[in-house]
């Protein structure tokens, strides 16, 4: 075990520099001065430790004080400052220079009523503008707060870094209007680093003139973390490409607003808040100067909000293209340490995974940890200290060498943390998965199949649904339901599900809701929401808007009885599913959680020869374990003739001879020889098979008679 203490000594100029030579080969960041009594940051195994010194809470050094920004978001002709604090060890005053860890937030100074009526009505037709919504009472200030938050102070002053808190524009004692994700969101923190650093200025009062400075102090190199809101604001500052802000930890990151309230072109509300929307956020949130709310709800919530976010048609415009976070990314040079849930349906899985792919692509460095629960969730303490350590202290540890993505994994019952080399897990390909006719009570769903043929249909439940437990567990009209047979193996799925059908409507507009389930059925079944929790037999769920099937900007009504393509991406998933239970795929309409609620009656059919499921499986199609029984045969035998390559065992019961689809109907012969053709070269890839062997599968099936 490693044991590194950096003691710098304020002695002579040998001294000195020796320490700083020291530090130096340490990869620490060198304070300006030394500490009399020889106090610094103390790190084992890469990990930055507690120091009894700076443990002591009495000694600690509290301030605040108000950040000049570079924008007037309020409108009253003068830049908006942002109310901060900071705690810091004692020996910051004695020379001792250290790093910030730093998380803003706009629910610090309190949050308006969460109470439904509050909401958006969602109980209208599908395209109709709905009634005005009722803003909740006023947030009542609190001018008289002395602190913005302690969140974080406990765990890392201790550790040898000061800890500063900020109040979001437009909440607590900020100055400015909140946006919701607006430029001032990602300038706000911009100007707490720039104070940092020595780049802005910092006064000890919202108005007046003394200032107050932080570079005797603080390093300049910063850390961003926190959740959900307060885990968005970390990525909205990287983006602004803010020279100090060395790393982030965003925890359940909202990193676009418009996957927030839409779905493919779906108004959609997050789960458990249903009919919210972006203006009751600005509403949840406006808790600032009060002399200043009428113009910001004039200006922001009725003059940009209201008019620009489209609860008719949910199409992707101007307004929600600047408030996502995607767009912005080419410019963030902070390491990232991301955390999510796969089972958060209030900020959905993708939030994360579609801001740490772009990241990979440019080369910023990234790390993902994902976890079974719901929303929140914060990596490992260890975890989140070797990030810091490494990013802001600068001590080699090696965590830029760690593991790509970590997954909390329990398919066993207890949690456990595995690393992958990468998210989705590298060995995870896609399976197509094909519907068979019995939807209506429980069609086949299989990957060792032709496409069924038919058209089934199912009636929307509209507001008289309930969620997708009580779809999934009782067999009705409101719902098209496709089931594997039992695995007779697990299942690892890892990555993103995507479900392409052929659809039409007895409407110009329709809700699309698709569900994949794992049954039997472990969760609640009743109407009653339960999206603010683990939902353990959803595997994952997604929506669309079938009039968005060409274009996220553009909505083109459907024409009734007519079909179309609609694909829906599902939400990012890995997960295990244990041998016993079975894989269902299930089709609706009103989603009672999170979709509008229109009348019901509305019909959806689907054409099952040109709807298919492609799942994310970890092996690809030859690890799909859905044979209900075993081919005995000791070869592999293609339309009756025997290749004689032994008939190896593939996952679970099935057999090499199962994946050929000897026994399908095929429109021609050589759509049935490309398709043996796709499967040996995954047997040869695979190592079932040889090349040599390969050949003979592929001549059996070129001199049978399947397809003729």
């Amino acid at each position: 075990m490693a044991r590194r203490k950096l003691r710098p000594r304020a002695a002579g100029l040998t001294a000195v520099s020796a320490a700083v030579a020291l530090a130096l080969s340490l990869g620490v960041a060198v304070p300006a001065a030394a500490s009399p009594d020889e106090v610094g940051p103390v790190f084992v195994d890469g990990q930055a430790q507690i120091v009894p010194e700076f443990a002591n809470s009495s000694s600690w050094i509290r301030q605040r004080l108000w950040v000049e920004t570079e924008f007037d978001s309020d409108g009253d002709g003068k830049l908006d400052r942002m109310h901060v604090d900071v705690t810091r060890p004692a020996q910051t005053e004695q020379g001792l220079k250290v790093p910030v860890v730093y998380e803003s937030s706009p629910y610090y100074a309190g949050t308006a009523s969460s109470q439904s009526q509050y909401f958006w009505n969602v109980r209208h037709e599908l395209g109709e503008q709905p009634p005005a919504r009722l803003s909740p009472p006023p947030i009542a200030h609190q001018p008289g707060r002395t602190s913005v938050s302690t969140s974080e102070v406990s765990t890392w002053v201790p550790r040898g870094f000061a800890v500063v808190h900020s109040d979001s524009p437009g909440t607590g004692l900020s100055q400015g209007c909140p946006t919701v994700g607006g430029p001032n969101e990602s300038l706000a923190p911009k100007a707490v680093i720039d104070w940092l650093n020595g780049r802005a200025k910092g006064y000890t009062s919202v108005t007046g003139d003394q200032e107050v400075s932080a570079t005797s102090w603080a390093t300049g190199k910063v850390g961003m973390t926190g959740t959900s809101y307060n885990g968005t604001l970390p990525l909205a500052a990287a983006t602004t490409g803010v020279d100090g802000l060395e790393a982030i930890i965003p925890i359940a990151p909202n990193t676009s607003y418009y996957h927030y309230y839409r779905s493919n072109g779906l108004v959609r509300n997050p789960g458990g808040w249903v009919g919210e929307d972006i203006d009751y956020l600005f509403d949840y949130i406006n808790s600032g100067y009060p002399e200043r709310r009428a113009y910001c709800i004039d200006t922001i919530r009725v003059g940009e909000m209201n008019r620009n976010q489209d609860r008719a048609n949910g199409d992707y415009n101007d307004f929600w293209a600047g408030r996502d976070y995607l767009h912005a990314v080419g410019t963030v040079k902070a390491a990232t340490l991301m955390a999510h849930g796969f089972n958060d349906w209030n900020v959905v899985p993708e939030h994360s995974v579609r801001i740490l792919e772009a990241l990979k692509t440019q080369g910023t460095p990234v790390q993902a940890y994902y976890h079974q629960g719901g929303h929140g969730g914060a990596p490992p303490l260890d975890m989140r200290n070797r990030w810091f350590t490494r990013y802001l202290y600068g001590v080699q540890n090696g965590v830029e060498n760690d593991a790509r993505a970590w997954v909390v994994r329990n398919e066993t019952g207890a949690s456990q943390l595995t690393p992958y080399a990468d998210y989705p897990n590298p060995a995870a390909a896609p399976v197509t998965m094909v519907l068979k006719p019995g939807g209506d009570t429980s069609g086949e769903l299989t990957s060792l199949a032709r496409p069924g043929k038919g058209v089934e249909s199912l009636v929307d439940a509209g507001n008289t649904a309930c969620n997708a437990g009580a779809l999934a567990t009782t067999v009705s009209d409101h719902r098209l339901l496709y089931v594997t047979p039992e695995l007779t193996a697990p299942v690892h799925i890892s990555g993103t599900a995507e479900v392409t059908l052929r659809m039409s409507a007895s409407k110009p507009a329709a809700n699309l809701s698709v569900a994949l389930v794992r049954l039997p059925w472990t969760g609640g079944s009743g109407c009653e929401s339960s999206t603010r929790g683990t939902t353990t037999s959803i595997i994952t769920r997604g929506w669309a808007d079938p009039q968005n099937r060409h274009s996220l900007t553009r909505s083109e009504p459907l024409v009734p009885g007519e079909f179309v393509d609609v694909t829906v991406p599902l939400q990012p998933d890995d997960q295990v599913i244990p041998a016993g239970y079975r894989i269902g795929l299930m089709v609706f309409s009103t989603d009672h959680e999170f979709t509008l609620h229109p009348a019901p009656g509305t019909v959806l059919n689907v054409d099952l020869a040109a709807t298919a499921l492609r799942l994310p499986v970890v092996g690809g199609p030859l690890a799909m374990p859905v044979c209900a029984s075993t081919d005995a045969r000791t070869t592999v035998v293609v339309g009756g003739v025997d290749s004689g390559v032994p008939n190896h065992p593939l996952a679970g019961n099935c057999t090499i001879n199962d994946h050929l689809l000897d026994g399908e109907q095929w429109s021609n012969h050589g759509q049935f020889v490309t398709h043996v053709n796709q499967v040996v070269d995954q047997l040869v890839a695979a190592g079932v098979v040889t090349s040599e062997q390969r050949g003979s599968i592929v001549s059996a099936a070129a001199r049978s008679r399947v397809g003729k």
